[in-house]
């Protein structure tokens, strides 16, 4: 998916060195740098995702990946780790038939 943004303004370069033209070189290059990190909205009618990630272990906050068939969210509170399981038990039942 493209997303449509204004470019930066680059400036003619002088014949030599001028310390304002490569300060606004800078200032372009950072400009560019936030409008291609900034994800922006999305707006979707189909979406298809391959081989998403079976847990969370070692992805950043707000990935996608796929847990017992259900899609979810990297969250910093709720963990969905690699391997986890858990048994317990209390005690002993015993059932008797007569």
């Amino acid at each position: 998916m493209s997303r449509i943004t204004n470019a930066p303004y680059f400036p003619i370069p002088p014949q030599g060195y001028e310390q304002q033209y490569f300060a606004e070189l800078v200032r372009s290059f950072s400009i560019f740098l936030t409008q291609q990190q900034n994800p922006g909205e999305g707006r979707n009618t189909g979406l298809v995702l391959t081989n998403l990630p079976q847990d969370d272990f070692g992805l950043e906050l707000g990935t996608l990946f796929q847990h017992d068939g259900f899609v979810k969210i990297t969250l910093a509170n709720s963990p969905y780790v690699r391997g986890s399981q858990a048994v317990g038990a209390i005690g002993t039942v015993t059932v008797t038939t007569t």
